[in-house]
């Protein structure tokens, strides 16, 4: 019976210390894997970062693996730009980064157009589009606007797309303060 006993703890000891570590491992694994910061920490930390950044909103709050910094925190404007913030232990700001586009890592900033990259990406507020719009209608006397965005073009601050009551469409370029600059009716 004694060789008997002898062969079970040498099958249950080994499959009770793997047990250990994988569920050992499994939760510091999950740990380190989860970098993004929740709670009462998390609106702590977005607090600092909003009020770094000028206002806006935390939308992502995570913690920090390089030296010197404890946290990243992205804060979205009220104008869709994003600033990027990255916050000591004591929440003190090291790094400020404005970014004006929202990245989607589908664009290439290597455009050799000469045109800024990604500007038309901007997202406007209802206050510039309300402008935008009134000013391409202005122009092209009345109608319907289909489409206002933030122009990528040089010179140009806004791109309106307007079918008129002949339904003709017009492109009108807008600088930025909302005067025209250019109107084109498509055929």
């Amino acid at each position: 019976m004694n060789i008997a006993k002898l062969r079970r703890k040498r099958v249950i000891l080994p499959t009770i210390a793997a047990v250990a570590v994988i569920g050992v491992g499994g939760t510091v694994w999950t740990a380190a894997a989860s970098d993004e910061v929740q709670g009462t920490d998390r609106d702590r930390v977005g607090a600092a970062a909003v009020e770094a950044a000028g206002g806006g909103t935390a939308v992502d709050v995570e913690t920090s693996d390089d030296q010197g910094e404890a946290y990243e925190v992205e804060v979205r404007m009220d104008d869709g730009t994003e600033v990027d913030i990255t916050l000591d232990q004591d929440l003190n700001v090291i790094s400020k980064d404005a970014d004006d586009r929202e990245d989607d890592g589908d664009h290439d900033d290597s455009d050799d157009s000469g045109d800024r990259p990604d500007a038309d990406d901007r997202a406007l507020s209802a206050a510039e589009q309300k402008s935008a719009e009134q000013a391409a209608l202005d122009a092209v006397g009345g109608g319907t606007v289909d489409q206002v965005e933030a122009s990528d073009d040089p010179g140009e601050a806004y791109e309106v797309e307007v079918r008129d009551g002949d339904n003709v469409e017009w492109d009108v370029e807008l600088d930025a303060d909302f005067q025209v600059l250019h109107k084109t009716a498509d055929n």
